[in-house]
């Protein structure tokens, strides 16, 4: 008998811990199975999530989507190993608006607190953290465990702040009760006090996603733990409104080009944001972390028009930033799974920020609920036959 039980264990065992296996159609059955008197099913090892919404991403900002003027190799490399949607849309230009809708799963925001993406996730035992910019106050810690960033769109427009917003959960150490403690406050960036530009806050800000990465790798020491990480990148949204200001550090390579000095600026920041998206994925690989990540890479609200009708050359042909069209809430998306989503695919499947957190959730195995009138596109995702132009239920105004 004791035989029996200790072989029953160590199936049980290898079924986490083993990373290429088939996955159960839902959660869902996991539960119903469980709730009947049954043995519940085992869950497979899941892979970890990172999503990467840049703040004002447009598809001229990407060579994969069609940029000639200058190259994003490392986010091409994304689009090349995964597939590429050329109609995924935002519902909103304003942020707030944009996250609420995010977390809820759900065209309204609604519920995107108490029931966000975040918290299910947490609950379907992944370990949680967010990133960059947040504008729903300090409701980011319903489900979010770690927070690096700032809670407003203004405060995240300072690409050299000279602080950071940190919450890290038994971060500090009292010797006199043997207790750990909870960080929550500002951090100084030393190199940028006094007006000093040392530290460029988007590069310290991916950095930070790849340090998490190595710091929660799932492994042995955390039973396999996946990770749950949200990236809101304040670029390369500009930093004043009106003004086409992208400030940074250099506008190299490109200052021998004969651009207005704000279409050099851009497209520097985007070789920045190009080079930490190749830092994150040699960061993964070296990790051992190749085939059991999932990465999003998209724009969270639509891209803004820009001042100086100068830059549009940056902009691509059919592609609308700014006015009242419909579709100048296309942004780009792209994801990238390994033995999951098909490689070098693009796919004309239209789908939305809505949809997001059921795949998400599903991918997770996560509890969804009558709050989430967003639909998982996951077979969409994993190239299913059909689905390249499956029409998802329309909830934005086209």
């Amino acid at each position: 008998m004791k035989f029996n039980r200790w072989m029953a264990a160590m199936a049980a065992l290898l079924a986490l811990t083993t990373g290429a296996q088939a996955q159960p159609e839902s959660m869902a059955s996991i539960f119903s199975n469980a709730n009947n008197g049954d043995r519940p099913m085992v869950i497979p090892r899941r892979s970890s999530v990172i999503i990467i919404a840049c703040h004002g991403l447009g598809f001229g900002d990407l060579s994969c989507y069609g940029q000639t003027n200058f190259q994003t190799p490392n986010i091409d490399r994304l689009a090349a190993e995964g597939t590429r949607f050329t109609d995924y849309r935002v519902t909103s230009d304003d942020l707030p608006t944009a996250e609420a809708v995010l977390m809820a799963g759900n065209s309204k925001g609604t519920g995107a607190t108490q029931h966000s993406l975040a918290a299910r996730m947490l609950d379907a035992g992944y370990h949680t953290k967010l990133v960059g910019e947040w504008t729903l106050g300090t409701h980011w810690t319903q489900g979010f465990e770690e927070f690096g960033g700032y809670l407003s769109e203004a405060e995240a427009k300072n690409y050299y702040s000279d602080y950071v917003y940190r919450y890290v959960p038994q971060a500090i150490y009292d010797p006199t009760n043997h207790t750990q403690g909870t960080f929550n406050d500002r951090e100084e960036i030393y190199d940028n006090t006094g007006n000093k530009k040392g530290k460029f806050v988007p590069d310290q800000l991916m950095t930070a996603v790849a340090n998490f990465a190595r710091v929660c790798r799932p492994s042995f020491a955390n039973h396999y733990q996946p990770f749950f990480f949200l990236v809101e990148l304040p670029a390369p949204e500009t930093v004043t409104p009106g003004k086409d200001d992208y400030p940074v550090p250099t506008d190299a390579p490109y200052s021998g080009e004969s651009w207005p000095q704000a279409a050099k600026n851009r497209a520097a920041l985007m070789t920045r944001l190009d080079n930490n998206v190749g830092h994150l994925l040699e960061q993964l690989s070296k990790l051992g972390m190749t085939n059991n990540v999932a990465i999003f890479l998209t724009g969270s609200v639509a891209p803004e028009k820009f001042a100086n009708t100068n830059l549009n050359f940056l902009t691509l042909k059919g592609e609308v930033r700014g006015g009242k069209s419909a579709d100048r809430f296309k942004v780009p998306m792209i994801v990238r799974w390994p033995e999951h989503v098909p490689a070098g695919k693009v796919s004309r499947a239209p789908w939305s920020i809505v949809d997001l957190a059921p795949t998400v959730m599903e991918i997770g195995y996560a509890r969804t609920d009558a709050n989430i009138t967003g639909i998982s596109v996951l077979p969409i995702l994993m190239g299913e036959p059909g689905t390249n132009t499956l029409t998802v239920p329309d909830r934005i105004q086209r």
